[in-house]
C-alpha cells in the first residue's frame, strides 16, 4: 500500500505577492516604470497607533456644551507684518491647477473660506478661480517657477517655498501631457499635450545660505507683509526644520510619505521618505532646541483624515495640519457612484490611480471640459466646509475629554502608543507602561 500525503492548499509567497508579480510582468512587457498619483499605499505606522488618555480623577474634563475649546491659530508671526489668522488649525495643501480642474480649485477656495482657513495654489501658478474665492490664499513657490510672477506673489496672503514633498522628497513633480490643456500650457509656458516634469531643486540655490537670500528677496518683493513658509518632504526633518528656521522661515511645513502627489514613479512613492508620524517629533525637537517652538509655527501634512489625527498631531507639538487627499474626497473625488467609469480606466474608486491619467470621472483631477462640468463648485465647497467642521468638532471633543480648553493645550502626556514602533516615533509611552523606546538608552 502506497502512502500519500493529504492535499494541501497552495501557498503563495509573501515576498512575491500577486501585486509584485503583476508589476514584474508589466515592467517586462513595457520597459516603462509605473507612474501614478496619491501617496504611499503600503501600511505604515500612523496616527491610528496612538490613543488619548481621557480625563478621570487626575484630570478634569470640560463640558462640551458649556465650556469653550479654542481652535484658532496664527501663522507667520515671526517676521511678517500681516500674519495669517485662521479659525481652525486645518489648512488645504497645495494642489496645482493642471493636476486639478478649475472648478475643483474654486471649490477648495470656497470650502476653505466658509471654514475660516487657508488654501494653497500648488505648482503652475495662481488661477482667478482660487484667488477670487479664497479669503486666505498661500502661493507656492516651486523649483519649476511655472506661472510665477511678482504680481501674484503680492496678491497672495502667504508664500510657501517648496523644497520637497512627502511623496517624493528629492524628486521633481510630473504632469503628464493629457492634462496640459491650452490654458495649462499658457500658464506654464509649455507646449500643449507634452509631459511636464518639474526640476527636483530650485535653479538659483544649492543650500541654506542661498535659501536665506531667496527668502529675503521674497520679503522685499512683498514689502515684508507676507509670511514665508518653507515646505520640506519627510526625509531629515530635524536638520531640514533647523535650517529652514535659520534661513528665516516664519512657518515650516513637513510633509510625510502618506502625502499625495499628482503623479510620480511608484517606486519613489513607496520607498523614499518617512511616515508622517516619524517626522513630527524630530521637527518639534529642532524648534525646541533652537528656542523657536511656537515662535516659528510647524504645519504637518500627509495622511490626515479626521479630527483624531488633527488632535494627535497637535498634541505632539504641531501648530496646524494640512490636508490634500481628504479634501479631494470631500469634494467628491473617487466617489463609488462613478465606479463603472473608474473600471474602464483600469482602476476602482478609492485606488486614486486615475489622478495622473487626465480622465477622472468625478471631474476633479482632469482638464477634460465635459468631465469638469460634473463639479458644482458651490456644492463641492459646501461639502468640504462640512467635512472641515466635523474634523474640528471631533478634535474639540477629544481636547475637552482631556481637560483642555484649547486644541493647542494638548500635549504628549495625553497620549500612549499601541506599538513599539509608534511609541519610538512619537516619543510617547507604550500603552500600559511608562516605557518610551530609545529614551535613556533603552
Amino acid at each position: 500500500m502506497t502512502y500519500r500525503n493529504p492535499p494541501t492548499t497552495p501557498r503563495k509567497s509573501a515576498t512575491f505577492d500577486d501585486y509584485t508579480l503583476s508589476e514584474i510582468r508589466r515592467a517586462a512587457a513595457t520597459g516603462i516604470y509605473d507612474i501614478r498619483g496619491a501617496g504611499a499605499k503600503r501600511k505604515l505606522p500612523h496616527f491610528d497607533d496612538l490613543l488619548f488618555l481621557g480625563a478621570s480623577i487626575s484630570r478634569y474634563p470640560l463640558e462640551g456644551y458649556r465650556e469653550r475649546c479654542d481652535t484658532s491659530v496664527v501663522l507667520g508671526s515671526r517676521y511678517a507684518k500681516k500674519p495669517i489668522e485662521l479659525k481652525i488649525p486645518i489648512t488645504i495643501a497645495g494642489m496645482s491647477f493642471g493636476s486639478l480642474s478649475g472648478p475643483a480649485k474654486e471649490a477648495l477656495g470656497r470650502g476653505a473660506t466658509l471654514s475660516g482657513t487657508s488654501t494653497t495654489t500648488g505648482d503652475g501658478g495662481m488661477t482667478e478661480e482660487e484667488r477670487g474665492h479664497s479669503k486666505t490664499l498661500v502661493y507656492q513657490y516651486l523649483p519649476s517657477r511655472y506661472g510665477m510672477n511678482p504680481r501674484d506673489l503680492r496678491r497672495a496672503d502667504a508664500i510657501e517655498v517648496v523644497v520637497g514633498q512627502g511623496a517624493k522628497p528629492g524628486g521633481g513633480g510630473m504632469l503628464l501631457g493629457q492634462k496640459i490643456s491650452d490654458r495649462v500650457a499658457e500658464m506654464r509656458t509649455l507646449p500643449k499635450g507634452i509631459d511636464q516634469r518639474s526640476a527636483s531643486r530650485h535653479p538659483d540655490w544649492t543650500g541654506p545660505d542661498d535659501l536665506e537670500i531667496k527668502i529675503l528677496e521674497l520679503r522685499e518683493i512683498t514689502d515684508w507683509e507676507k509670511p514665508i513658509y518653507v515646505k520640506v518632504g519627510g526625509a531629515r526633518p530635524y536638520y531640514d526644520t533647523a535650517l529652514a528656521v535659520k534661513s528665516g522661515a516664519d512657518v515650516v511645513v513637513v510633509d510625510g510619505m502618506q502625502g499625495g502627489t499628482a503623479a510620480t514613479q511608484e517606486v519613489f512613492i513607496e520607498n523614499v521618505g518617512q511616515p508622517t508620524l516619524a517626522c513630527i517629533r524630530p521637527a518639534v525637537q529642532a524648534l525646541q532646541d533652537l528656542g523657536m517652538h511656537r515662535k516659528v509655527q510647524l504645519i504637518v501634512s500627509g495622511g490626515i483624515r479626521n479630527g483624531a489625527d488633527v488632535a494627535k498631531a497637535l498634541a505632539l507639538g504641531v501648530d496646524a495640519v494640512s490636508i490634500g487627499t481628504a479634501a479631494l474626497v470631500a469634494l467628491g473625488d473617487n466617489d463609488p457612484r462613478w465606479e463603472a467609469e473608474y473600471n474602464e480606466l483600469g482602476t476602482t474608486a478609492g485606488a486614486y490611480d486615475d489622478w495622473h491619467a487626465g480622465r477622472d470621472p468625478a471631474g476633479i483631477t482632469t482638464q477634460d471640459p465635459e468631465l469638469m462640468k460634473r463639479v458644482d463648485p458651490i456644492a463641492a465647497g459646501r461639502r468640504l466646509a462640512n467635512y472641515l467642521k466635523v474634523m474640528t468638532l471631533e478634535a474639540q471633543t477629544i481636547a475637552r475629554a482631556c481637560g483642555k480648553n484649547s486644541l493647542h493645550n494638548l500635549e504628549p502626556e495625553d497620549l500612549v502608543a499601541l506599538t513599539i514602533e509608534a511609541a519610538a516615533m512619537a516619543g510617547v509611552p507604550l500603552a500600559g507602561t511608562n516605557w518610551i523606546p530609545g529614551k535613556n538608552g533603552f
